[in-house]
Protein backbone atom coordinates (compact mmCIF):
# COMPACT_ATOMS: atom_id res chain seq x y z
CA UNK A 1 0.00 0.00 0.00
CA UNK A 2 1.32 3.84 -0.99
CA UNK A 3 1.54 6.69 1.47
CA UNK A 4 -1.37 7.78 0.27
CA UNK A 5 -3.44 4.31 0.64
CA UNK A 6 -1.79 4.38 4.70
CA UNK A 7 -2.67 7.72 5.23
CA UNK A 8 -6.54 6.80 4.29
CA UNK A 9 -6.64 4.12 5.96
CA UNK A 10 -5.44 5.82 9.34
CA UNK A 11 -8.20 8.37 8.88
CA UNK A 12 -10.85 5.72 8.25
CA UNK A 13 -9.33 3.91 11.33
CA UNK A 14 -10.01 6.80 13.52
CA UNK A 15 -12.19 6.69 16.52
CA UNK A 16 -15.97 8.19 16.66
CA UNK A 17 -14.77 10.29 19.68
CA UNK A 18 -13.14 13.85 21.01
CA UNK A 19 -9.98 14.24 20.97
CA UNK A 20 -6.64 16.40 18.69
CA UNK A 21 -5.68 15.37 15.37
CA UNK A 22 -2.28 16.30 14.43
CA UNK A 23 -1.21 16.56 10.71
CA UNK A 24 2.64 16.11 9.24
CA UNK A 25 4.71 16.41 5.85
CA UNK A 26 6.69 14.25 4.11
CA UNK A 27 9.66 15.12 6.43
CA UNK A 28 7.49 14.37 9.87
CA UNK A 29 7.25 18.43 10.78
CA UNK A 30 3.94 19.25 12.02
CA UNK A 31 2.27 21.60 9.86
CA UNK A 32 -1.75 21.66 11.39
CA UNK A 33 -3.23 20.97 14.85
CA UNK A 34 -7.02 20.77 15.52
CA UNK A 35 -9.34 19.56 17.63
CA UNK A 36 -12.88 17.49 17.07
CA UNK A 37 -16.13 16.61 18.58
CA UNK A 38 -15.72 12.98 16.45
CA UNK A 39 -11.96 12.64 15.12
CA UNK A 40 -13.26 10.18 12.45
CA UNK A 41 -15.91 12.79 10.83
CA UNK A 42 -13.76 16.02 11.29
CA UNK A 43 -10.56 14.22 9.48
CA UNK A 44 -12.85 12.11 7.08
CA UNK A 45 -14.04 15.58 6.12
CA UNK A 46 -10.53 16.93 4.94
CA UNK A 47 -10.81 14.64 2.06
CA UNK A 48 -14.51 14.52 1.11
CA UNK A 49 -15.62 18.00 1.11
CA UNK A 50 -14.63 21.17 -0.87
CA UNK A 51 -11.66 23.54 0.80
CA UNK A 52 -10.80 27.09 0.44
CA UNK A 53 -7.70 27.49 -1.53
CA UNK A 54 -5.47 27.41 1.90
CA UNK A 55 -6.68 24.55 2.97
CA UNK A 56 -6.46 22.74 -0.26
CA UNK A 57 -2.36 23.81 0.14
CA UNK A 58 -2.23 22.25 3.51
CA UNK A 59 -3.93 18.96 2.77
CA UNK A 60 -1.74 18.26 -0.16
CA UNK A 61 1.15 18.34 1.85
CA UNK A 62 -0.31 16.07 4.80
CA UNK A 63 1.64 12.91 4.78
CA UNK A 64 1.48 11.37 8.41
CA UNK A 65 -1.77 11.88 11.26
CA UNK A 66 -1.28 11.12 14.69
CA UNK A 67 -4.33 11.98 17.42
CA UNK A 68 -4.76 12.36 21.34
CA UNK A 69 -8.07 11.44 22.64
CA UNK A 70 -9.94 13.42 24.92
CA UNK A 71 -12.54 12.86 27.63
CA UNK A 72 -14.57 16.10 26.14
CA UNK A 73 -14.87 18.55 23.46
CA UNK A 74 -13.72 21.50 25.44
CA UNK A 75 -10.95 19.33 26.73
CA UNK A 76 -9.58 18.71 23.37
CA UNK A 77 -10.35 22.56 22.85
CA UNK A 78 -7.60 23.07 25.74
CA UNK A 79 -4.68 20.53 24.70
CA UNK A 80 -5.50 22.22 20.98
CA UNK A 81 -4.52 25.54 21.93
CA UNK A 82 -1.57 23.91 24.65
CA UNK A 83 -0.04 21.57 21.74
CA UNK A 84 -0.12 24.80 18.95
CA UNK A 85 1.58 27.27 21.36
CA UNK A 86 4.37 24.88 22.12
CA UNK A 87 4.95 23.17 18.06
CA UNK A 88 4.00 26.40 16.42
CA UNK A 89 2.47 24.72 13.47
CA UNK A 90 3.07 26.70 9.93
CA UNK A 91 -1.33 26.22 8.87
CA UNK A 92 -2.58 27.06 12.46
CA UNK A 93 -0.96 30.35 12.15
CA UNK A 94 -1.75 31.04 8.67
CA UNK A 95 -5.36 29.84 8.67
CA UNK A 96 -6.06 31.74 11.84
CA UNK A 97 -4.30 35.24 10.91
CA UNK A 98 -7.81 37.04 9.71
CA UNK A 99 -10.41 35.84 12.50
CA UNK A 100 -10.48 36.88 15.79
CA UNK A 101 -10.40 33.83 18.18
CA UNK A 102 -11.43 34.14 22.11
CA UNK A 103 -8.16 34.12 24.81
CA UNK A 104 -8.37 33.28 28.74
CA UNK A 105 -7.27 36.31 30.10
CA UNK A 106 -5.37 36.13 33.52
CA UNK A 107 -4.95 39.51 35.06
CA UNK A 108 -1.48 40.56 36.52
CA UNK A 109 -2.74 42.10 39.44
CA UNK A 110 -1.84 41.16 43.25
CA UNK A 111 -5.10 38.83 42.97
CA UNK A 112 -5.91 38.16 39.16
CA UNK A 113 -9.12 38.22 37.32
CA UNK A 114 -9.64 35.39 34.87
CA UNK A 115 -11.78 35.96 32.11
CA UNK A 116 -12.42 35.57 28.46
CA UNK A 117 -11.63 38.48 25.87
CA UNK A 118 -11.17 38.80 22.00
CA UNK A 119 -7.65 40.35 21.48
CA UNK A 120 -4.38 41.16 23.86
CA UNK A 121 -4.03 44.55 25.04
CA UNK A 122 -1.84 47.04 23.04
CA UNK A 123 -1.15 49.14 26.08
CA UNK A 124 2.93 49.11 26.89
CA UNK A 125 1.70 48.29 31.12
CA UNK A 126 -0.75 45.44 30.28
CA UNK A 127 1.34 43.00 32.46
CA UNK A 128 -1.63 40.28 31.95
CA UNK A 129 -0.85 36.68 30.60
CA UNK A 130 -3.09 35.11 27.50
CA UNK A 131 -3.93 31.97 26.44
CA UNK A 132 -5.26 30.34 23.15
CA UNK A 133 -6.95 31.49 21.00
CA UNK A 134 -9.49 29.20 21.04
CA UNK A 135 -11.54 28.30 18.05
CA UNK A 136 -15.47 28.33 20.05
CA UNK A 137 -16.51 30.46 23.10
CA UNK A 138 -18.63 28.12 23.73
CA UNK A 139 -16.93 25.30 24.53
CA UNK A 140 -14.23 27.61 26.44
CA UNK A 141 -16.67 28.94 28.45
CA UNK A 142 -17.89 25.19 29.24
CA UNK A 143 -14.08 24.97 30.22
CA UNK A 144 -14.09 27.61 32.30
CA UNK A 145 -16.46 26.63 34.06
CA UNK A 146 -15.39 23.37 35.12
CA UNK A 147 -11.98 25.27 36.17
CA UNK A 148 -13.92 27.22 38.15
CA UNK A 149 -15.68 24.71 39.62
CA UNK A 150 -12.48 22.91 40.84
CA UNK A 151 -10.17 25.81 41.46
CA UNK A 152 -11.88 29.16 42.20
CA UNK A 153 -11.18 32.29 40.72
CA UNK A 154 -11.70 35.81 41.44
CA UNK A 155 -14.02 37.49 38.47
CA UNK A 156 -15.08 41.23 39.59
CA UNK A 157 -13.83 43.74 37.68
CA UNK A 158 -13.20 45.78 40.77
CA UNK A 159 -13.26 44.27 44.60
CA UNK A 160 -16.41 44.56 46.29
CA UNK A 161 -16.70 45.52 49.77
CA UNK A 162 -18.47 42.55 50.96
CA UNK A 163 -18.15 38.56 49.04
CA UNK A 164 -20.32 38.10 46.41
CA UNK A 165 -22.25 35.09 45.66
CA UNK A 166 -19.49 33.35 44.01
CA UNK A 167 -17.84 33.05 47.24
CA UNK A 168 -20.58 31.70 48.82
CA UNK A 169 -21.14 29.04 45.66
CA UNK A 170 -17.42 28.32 46.53
CA UNK A 171 -16.36 29.40 43.13
CA UNK A 172 -14.12 32.44 44.34
CA UNK A 173 -11.93 31.62 47.61
CA UNK A 174 -13.27 35.47 48.31
CA UNK A 175 -9.84 38.05 48.45
CA UNK A 176 -11.77 41.02 48.63
CA UNK A 177 -12.61 39.59 52.35
CA UNK A 178 -9.28 38.89 53.29
CA UNK A 179 -10.01 34.82 52.70
CA UNK A 180 -7.40 34.23 51.00
CA UNK A 181 -3.39 35.29 51.37
CA UNK A 182 -2.08 36.72 48.10
CA UNK A 183 0.67 34.01 48.36
CA UNK A 184 -2.31 31.32 48.10
CA UNK A 185 -4.26 33.42 45.75
CA UNK A 186 -1.24 33.41 42.89
CA UNK A 187 -0.44 29.40 43.85
CA UNK A 188 -4.26 28.78 43.08
CA UNK A 189 -3.77 30.95 39.77
CA UNK A 190 -0.54 28.42 38.75
CA UNK A 191 -2.54 25.34 39.11
CA UNK A 192 -4.98 26.55 36.35
CA UNK A 193 -2.17 27.68 34.59
CA UNK A 194 -1.01 24.33 34.26
CA UNK A 195 -4.03 22.87 33.53
CA UNK A 196 -4.99 25.67 30.51
CA UNK A 197 -1.37 23.87 29.62
CA UNK A 198 -3.09 20.28 30.18
CA UNK A 199 -0.68 19.05 32.59
CA UNK A 200 -2.51 17.32 34.30
CA UNK A 201 -0.44 14.67 35.64
CA UNK A 202 1.87 17.04 36.87
CA UNK A 203 -0.72 19.27 38.53
CA UNK A 204 -2.54 16.55 40.55
CA UNK A 205 1.75 15.45 41.45
CA UNK A 206 2.33 19.07 43.04
CA UNK A 207 -1.01 19.10 44.52
CA UNK A 208 -0.97 15.53 46.04
CA UNK A 209 2.43 16.70 47.66
CA UNK A 210 0.50 19.93 48.78
CA UNK A 211 -2.36 17.82 50.68
CA UNK A 212 0.67 15.84 52.19
CA UNK A 213 2.25 18.67 53.49
CA UNK A 214 -1.22 20.13 54.70
CA UNK A 215 -2.13 16.89 56.41
CA UNK A 216 1.40 16.70 58.48
CA UNK A 217 0.19 20.40 59.73
CA UNK A 218 -2.75 19.06 61.15
CA UNK A 219 -4.00 21.61 58.35
CA UNK A 220 -7.02 19.45 57.55
CA UNK A 221 -9.62 21.73 56.14
CA UNK A 222 -7.14 22.60 53.51
CA UNK A 223 -5.63 19.58 52.67
CA UNK A 224 -9.57 18.21 52.25
CA UNK A 225 -9.87 21.12 50.18
CA UNK A 226 -6.83 19.52 48.20
CA UNK A 227 -8.27 16.27 48.27
CA UNK A 228 -11.23 17.06 46.60
CA UNK A 229 -9.39 19.23 43.97
CA UNK A 230 -7.43 16.30 43.14
CA UNK A 231 -10.56 13.75 42.99
CA UNK A 232 -11.88 16.33 40.46
CA UNK A 233 -8.91 16.36 38.07
CA UNK A 234 -8.82 12.69 38.59
CA UNK A 235 -12.59 12.89 37.19
CA UNK A 236 -11.59 15.05 34.85
CA UNK A 237 -8.69 12.43 32.97
CA UNK A 238 -11.21 10.18 32.98
CA UNK A 239 -14.15 11.99 31.89
CA UNK A 240 -16.23 12.80 34.85
CA UNK A 241 -16.88 16.13 33.41
CA UNK A 242 -18.12 14.33 30.10
CA UNK A 243 -20.85 13.89 31.24
CA UNK A 244 -23.02 10.89 29.86
CA UNK A 245 -23.70 6.79 30.45
CA UNK A 246 -20.84 6.27 32.80
CA UNK A 247 -22.32 8.77 35.95
CA UNK A 248 -25.41 7.63 35.00
CA UNK A 249 -24.72 4.13 35.05
CA UNK A 250 -22.68 4.68 38.07
CA UNK A 251 -25.05 6.12 40.11
CA UNK A 252 -27.87 3.67 38.67
CA UNK A 253 -25.63 0.47 40.12
CA UNK A 254 -24.42 2.64 43.35
CA UNK A 255 -27.32 3.91 44.23
CA UNK A 256 -29.86 0.72 43.62
CA UNK A 257 -32.87 3.01 41.48
CA UNK A 258 -34.28 0.43 39.07
CA UNK A 259 -33.93 2.87 36.11
CA UNK A 260 -30.88 4.42 34.21
CA UNK A 261 -31.48 8.15 35.32
CA UNK A 262 -31.91 10.10 31.81
CA UNK A 263 -33.83 12.28 33.83
CA UNK A 264 -33.02 13.88 37.15
CA UNK A 265 -34.90 16.73 38.76
CA UNK A 266 -32.64 18.09 41.90
CA UNK A 267 -34.82 20.43 44.93
CA UNK A 268 -33.55 23.27 47.11
CA UNK A 269 -35.03 25.43 49.15
CA UNK A 270 -33.48 29.03 50.50
CA UNK A 271 -34.43 31.55 52.96
CA UNK A 272 -33.21 33.35 56.14
CA UNK A 273 -34.56 33.18 59.24
CA UNK A 274 -37.81 32.21 57.08
CA UNK A 275 -38.10 35.51 55.23
CA UNK A 276 -38.76 35.58 51.55
CA UNK A 277 -38.50 31.51 51.60
CA UNK A 278 -38.57 29.97 48.09
CA UNK A 279 -37.56 26.78 46.24
CA UNK A 280 -35.48 25.66 43.41
CA UNK A 281 -36.01 22.89 40.62
CA UNK A 282 -33.15 22.00 38.17
CA UNK A 283 -33.64 19.38 35.36
CA UNK A 284 -30.70 17.52 34.32
CA UNK A 285 -31.11 15.58 30.80
CA UNK A 286 -28.69 12.59 30.10
CA UNK A 287 -26.04 14.49 33.00
CA UNK A 288 -26.33 17.81 31.52
CA UNK A 289 -28.45 20.91 32.61
CA UNK A 290 -32.05 21.30 30.99
CA UNK A 291 -32.51 24.71 31.85
CA UNK A 292 -36.10 24.97 30.04
CA UNK A 293 -37.37 22.71 32.48
CA UNK A 294 -36.20 24.62 35.70
CA UNK A 295 -38.95 25.59 37.93
CA UNK A 296 -39.50 28.37 40.70
CA UNK A 297 -41.62 27.89 44.10
CA UNK A 298 -42.45 31.20 46.45
CA UNK A 299 -43.05 29.40 49.19
CA UNK A 300 -46.79 30.29 50.41
CA UNK A 301 -47.88 27.89 52.99
CA UNK A 302 -45.33 27.90 55.76
CA UNK A 303 -44.39 30.77 58.13
CA UNK A 304 -41.26 30.84 60.31
CA UNK A 305 -37.91 28.31 60.19
CA UNK A 306 -39.12 24.89 58.86
CA UNK A 307 -36.91 23.83 56.04
CA UNK A 308 -38.67 20.36 55.92
CA UNK A 309 -42.36 21.95 55.38
CA UNK A 310 -41.17 24.15 52.80
CA UNK A 311 -39.30 21.23 50.80
CA UNK A 312 -42.68 19.34 51.13
CA UNK A 313 -44.72 22.32 49.85
CA UNK A 314 -41.97 22.67 46.56
CA UNK A 315 -42.42 18.88 46.15
CA UNK A 316 -45.88 18.65 46.49
CA UNK A 317 -46.56 21.55 43.72
CA UNK A 318 -44.61 19.94 41.14
CA UNK A 319 -45.41 16.57 41.21
CA UNK A 320 -49.48 17.00 41.69
CA UNK A 321 -48.85 19.04 38.52
CA UNK A 322 -47.32 16.71 36.37
CA UNK A 323 -49.95 13.53 37.71
CA UNK A 324 -52.64 16.28 36.96
CA UNK A 325 -51.48 17.35 33.73
CA UNK A 326 -50.25 13.20 32.81
CA UNK A 327 -47.01 14.11 31.90
CA UNK A 328 -43.60 12.45 31.83
CA UNK A 329 -41.88 12.10 35.27
CA UNK A 330 -38.35 11.98 36.12
CA UNK A 331 -36.73 8.74 36.68
CA UNK A 332 -34.88 10.05 39.79
CA UNK A 333 -35.27 12.91 42.56
CA UNK A 334 -32.88 14.52 44.27
CA UNK A 335 -33.06 16.45 47.19
CA UNK A 336 -30.35 18.74 48.82
CA UNK A 337 -30.55 17.19 52.74
CA UNK A 338 -30.04 14.80 55.02
CA UNK A 339 -32.12 12.43 56.29
CA UNK A 340 -34.80 13.85 57.52
CA UNK A 341 -35.19 16.24 54.12
CA UNK A 342 -34.96 12.66 52.71
CA UNK A 343 -38.19 11.67 54.69
CA UNK A 344 -39.92 14.47 54.17
CA UNK A 345 -40.14 14.40 50.71
CA UNK A 346 -40.66 10.99 50.60
CA UNK A 347 -44.09 11.08 52.43
CA UNK A 348 -45.30 13.76 50.25
CA UNK A 349 -44.31 11.39 46.60
CA UNK A 350 -46.21 8.61 49.07
CA UNK A 351 -49.60 10.70 49.46
CA UNK A 352 -49.73 11.55 45.77
CA UNK A 353 -49.57 7.69 45.52
CA UNK A 354 -46.04 8.10 43.46
CA UNK A 355 -43.40 5.65 43.73
CA UNK A 356 -40.53 7.88 42.19
CA UNK A 357 -36.65 7.13 42.42
CA UNK A 358 -35.60 9.47 45.75
CA UNK A 359 -32.45 10.11 46.84
CA UNK A 360 -30.61 13.27 49.32
CA UNK A 361 -27.20 14.15 49.81
CA UNK A 362 -26.00 15.89 53.34
CA UNK A 363 -24.39 19.18 53.16
CA UNK A 364 -21.04 19.03 54.80
CA UNK A 365 -20.39 15.09 54.95
CA UNK A 366 -21.86 13.91 51.69
CA UNK A 367 -24.27 10.90 52.54
CA UNK A 368 -26.46 9.88 50.40
CA UNK A 369 -29.79 8.89 51.68
CA UNK A 370 -31.99 6.56 49.01
CA UNK A 371 -35.09 4.16 49.72
CA UNK A 372 -32.57 1.03 50.08
CA UNK A 373 -33.02 1.78 53.70
CA UNK A 374 -31.91 4.12 56.76
CA UNK A 375 -28.40 3.51 56.35
CA UNK A 376 -25.94 6.37 55.11
CA UNK A 377 -24.68 5.21 51.50
CA UNK A 378 -20.87 6.49 51.22
CA UNK A 379 -19.76 7.10 47.79
CA UNK A 380 -16.11 7.36 46.50
CA UNK A 381 -15.43 10.81 46.39
CA UNK A 382 -14.22 10.84 42.50
CA UNK A 383 -17.01 7.81 41.85
CA UNK A 384 -18.48 9.24 38.62
CA UNK A 385 -21.93 8.61 39.99
CA UNK A 386 -21.24 11.21 42.96
CA UNK A 387 -19.42 13.92 40.67
CA UNK A 388 -23.49 13.90 38.70
CA UNK A 389 -25.03 14.14 42.45
CA UNK A 390 -22.95 17.36 42.88
CA UNK A 391 -23.59 19.31 39.89
CA UNK A 392 -27.08 18.66 40.04
CA UNK A 393 -27.15 19.59 43.93
CA UNK A 394 -24.72 22.55 43.24
CA UNK A 395 -27.10 24.08 40.34
CA UNK A 396 -30.33 23.25 42.33
CA UNK A 397 -28.66 25.36 45.22
CA UNK A 398 -27.25 28.08 42.82
CA UNK A 399 -30.62 28.70 41.00
CA UNK A 400 -32.24 28.81 44.60
CA UNK A 401 -30.15 31.73 46.07
CA UNK A 402 -30.28 33.38 42.74
CA UNK A 403 -33.72 33.39 42.93
CA UNK A 404 -34.02 34.32 46.80
CA UNK A 405 -31.78 36.99 46.32
CA UNK A 406 -34.05 38.70 43.83
CA UNK A 407 -36.75 38.49 46.35
CA UNK A 408 -35.18 39.68 49.14
CA UNK A 409 -34.30 43.15 46.54
CA UNK A 410 -37.60 43.35 45.73
CA UNK A 411 -38.74 43.37 49.19
CA UNK A 412 -36.31 46.16 49.99
CA UNK A 413 -37.26 48.23 47.38
CA UNK A 414 -40.87 47.48 48.11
Amino acid sequence: MNDKGNLRAKVDSLPDLPGVYIYKDAAGEIIYIGKAKSLKKRVQSYFSRFLSAKTQAMVAKIAGLEHILTPTESQAQLLEAALIKEKQPQYNISLKDDKSFPLIRISGEDFPVVSICRQKSRADNDSASYFGPYTSAQLLRQALKVIRQVFGFRSCKSMPKIPCLYYRLKLCPGPCADKVSRKDYQGIIEDIRMFLDSRYEKLIYNLALKMERFSKERKFEDAGRIRDQISALSAIAKGGFAPGNEEMEDLKKISGIKDLPLRIEGFDISNISGKEACGSMVSFYKGSPDKDNYRRFRIKTVSGIDDYSMLREAVRRRYSRLKEEKRDLPDLVLIDGGKQHFLAAEDELRKLGLDLALISIAKKEENIYTKRGSEVLKMRLDSPGLNLIRRVRDEAHRFALKYHHLLHKKKILE
